[in-house]
């Protein structure tokens, strides 16, 4: 953790060799981190976890001045990053030029259900936008947890807090998201 967080410094100080020596630090941990995220989406996805590390990485380090104060800072800011992507994307595939409302199937596949359709992932992201004008730890746990991956245990250490605080802000979070979610959706028939 203290090379992690020497690295970042020395980025912040304006070391044009820092952000050189940062990836291969991170690599290996961003890379479970979107491999386990990466599983969590539907069969079809474009996007690989090497991929997704390599674009939310150029992404952070890309910043004209990246202020990154520490390390739960920077995997936070990963962790935005990757979310982001993975929104982007479902957009873009949403977008009748590259298939509109079809859905892509894998034959191999078949029998898995789907953990997440496109308009689900998008009403979650604005649902979790909200969620971050009203509680911004609230959206944080929600974006390690869900978004990540990370166990309530993992969060706690990241963000500097109980596990017990954790599963209040997760729970509510959780709750709080739910309404939301079946408030855009309407009234059912």
């Amino acid at each position: 953790m203290n090379e992690i967080t020497g690295i970042l410094d020395a980025v912040h100080g304006g070391d044009p060799k820092a952000a050189e020596q940062l990836l291969p630090v991170v690599y290996d941990e961003l890379r479970r981190l979107a491999a386990w995220r990466l599983a969590n989406e539907k069969p079809g996805q474009t996007l690989e976890a090497t991929a997704l590390v390599h674009e939310a990485y150029l992404r952070l380090v890309g910043k004209e001045d990246p202020q990154w104060n520490g390390r739960r800072h920077f995997f936070g800011a990963a962790s935005e990053a990757m979310r982001r992507i993975l929104v982007e994307n479902a957009r873009r595939k949403k977008r009748l030029k590259h298939g509109g409302g079809l859905e892509r199937v894998d034959v191999n596949a078949v029998d898995i259900p789907c953990p997440m359709p496109d308009e689900d992932l998008l009403a979650m992201d604005e649902a979790l936008d909200r969620l971050a004008e009203v509680d911004p730890r609230a959206a944080e746990v929600v974006k390690l947890c869900f978004f990540v991956g990370l166990t309530q245990e993992q969060v706690a250490r990241q963000l500097d807090v109980s596990v017990a605080t954790v599963e209040r802000v997760w729970s509510f979070a959780r709750a709080w998201l739910f309404r939301e979610l079946q408030k855009s959706r309407g009234p059912q028939a």
